[in-house]
């Protein structure tokens, strides 16, 4: 009758993970397929990406404002019927009725001079205008072709700073997507190692507790024969349960952990995460000045640099060209009217105009010249914070180059370690067994052998920390000696 049970306990296991599996699927995911997962599908990753776009752009917005525009205009039609206020030859006012139908169209073409901060537009146009009523008539006004210019003479040229200006910041916007792009890399190592760790835990605490009873059952057979104390007998039971309860805790981070990866890979509920403990890179060592260097040739840090000193010398040419405006406005062409279309075009007129205007301050109190020291003074600010923050990049750069060089032995001891405790442990086990020693040095190799373990996981995670902190503030990849780039033009249609 035991031996029926016991089959039917065994069948009822089995059946029972069975049922527990159906519902997910394995899969076995190494350090570096997390990242390229994470890269195409976290959340962290889309935000990037939106961020480029509208980087992306703005920049094109600047660069078509560097080329000519066709604008069309017109109103098609226009209708009125009203009484509107005249005055006549004599002084006195009369109220005359309007009744008409119009018609107007018109293409202008506009371009930007960026050399002078002007704009010049070459422009055509046709009026209709059809009186109603009593006496009804035609009338047309045509004009063919007219150039305009309008510019400033003294102010600030606007077109020449942006110039300057946008470039800078969008390739700030591109070096800052790639380090973005590095710290969901940065974040997908750290929740990597998390589920490594919660794994490894609980699998130790699983191995302990199978330990902890096998080693209380060997003790009830030497209690039996007098080899132990009751007490001693008791200490085992005693840490046969906890270790339950540590297994326990133990599965519950695991769970915590796999969802928490899962979850910022963007990867359904029904797989279940194998991690793959990484090995380090033989050979690495990264020297300062290289690193230093990489970094100021691609970091985002040193495009904000520039564009906030362009912005600041922007900010002060504009407080001295508001000193005082002078503008130009020059429009020369021809204009026609007749009761046709074609009596509009022939004969043509000269239609001419040149207007100068300025305005120069005689008494302000000093208020322009106020604005532009507030200006240089701004600038003055700028320039010693980016001093400032130059000397502290540098000083991230050095310490991080360090820990990472340090890291390498630091690993290295700690796998040493690992292999020490892994070997104590079980000579105490064996030594425990012939009652050479006492529960409390078994549970102290126990208790040395797991932390030993996670340190080396810990110190495995803070390696390849480094590693990648160093890759995303250098945009550039030491394995394989390049610059990290990418097709932003393809990047931001996707």
């Amino acid at each position: 009758m035991r031996r029926i049970y016991m089959a039917i306990g065994c069948l009822w296991a089995v059946v029972s993970g069975v049922s527990a599996q159906a519902g997910t699927d394995k899969v076995r995911v190494t350090l570096r397929e997390a990242i390229r997962i994470a890269r195409l599908q976290s959340v962290d990753a889309a935000v990037a990406l939106n961020e480029l776009r509208t980087a992306y752009w703005e920049y094109r917005t600047h660069r078509a404002d560097q080329l000519p525009e066709v604008i069309l205009t017109g109103a098609l039609p226009s209708y009125s019927k009203r009484y509107t206020k005249y005055q006549q030859p004599d002084g006195s006012y009369t109220y005359v009725p309007d009744n008409a139908l119009g018609l107007r169209g018109a293409i202008s073409i506009t371009q930007n001079i960026a050399l002078t901060g002007g704009k010049i537009a070459l422009n055509t146009s046709l009026d209709f205008t059809r009186q109603l009523g009593r006496g009804a008539y035609n009338a047309f006004m045509s004009v063919p072709v007219s150039l305009t210019l309008t510019q400033p003479i003294f102010g600030v040229n606007e077109q020449k700073w942006r110039r300057r200006v946008e470039p800078v910041r969008y390739q700030e916007a591109k070096a800052a997507y790639m380090e973005r792009v590095e710290e969901v890399t940065i974040a997908t190592i750290a929740n990597y190692f998390d589920l490594l760790l919660a794994e490894d835990r609980r699998d130790i605490c699983r191995q302990n507790l199978l330990n902890a009873r096998k080693l209380y059952d060997i003790a009830v057979a030497k209690r039996a024969i007098g080899h132990i104390s009751e007490s001693e007998l008791m200490r085992l039971r005693q840490s046969a349960l906890q270790a339950k309860g540590k297994l326990t805790e133990a599965q519950s981070d695991y769970n915590a952990m796999m969802f928490k990866l899962r979850s910022f890979l963007g990867m359904s509920e029904r797989e279940v995460i194998e991690p793959v403990l990484p090995e380090a890179l033989e050979g690495i060592r990264m020297d300062y000045r290289a690193v230093l260097e990489k970094a100021l040739e691609n970091n985002s840090f040193s495009k904000n640099i520039a564009r906030r000193r362009l912005e600041a010398d922007q900010e002060v040419a504009t407080a001295k060209g508001n000193r005082r405006s002078v503008n130009l406005f020059a429009s020369v062409g021809y204009t026609g009217k007749g009761p046709s279309a074609r009596g509009a075009y022939h004969p043509l007129k000269d239609n001419q105009i040149v207007e100068v205007g300025l305005s120069i301050p005689l008494l302000d109190w000093g208020k322009r010249k106020g604005k532009v020291k507030v200006a240089e003074s701004n600038r003055d600010v700028v320039l010693s914070k980016i001093r400032r923050e130059q000397m502290d990049f540098n000083q991230d750069i050095f310490l991080l180059v360090e820990r990472f060089n340090n890291q390498a032995a630091q690993l290295e001891i700690a796998a040493e370690v690992d292999a020490l405790a892994e070997k104590r442990y079980r000579a105490s086990i064996e030594t425990f067994m012939i009652g050479k020693i006492d529960i409390l040095d078994l549970n102290d190799a126990q208790s040395s052998k797991d932390d030993a373990r996670q340190k080396h996981i810990r110190e495995l995670y803070y390696y390849w920390r480094y590693f990648y902190d160093i890759r995303s503030v250098t945009l550039y990849d030491f394995l394989n000696n390049r610059t990290l780039d990418a097709d932003f033009e393809e990047i931001v249609k996707r």
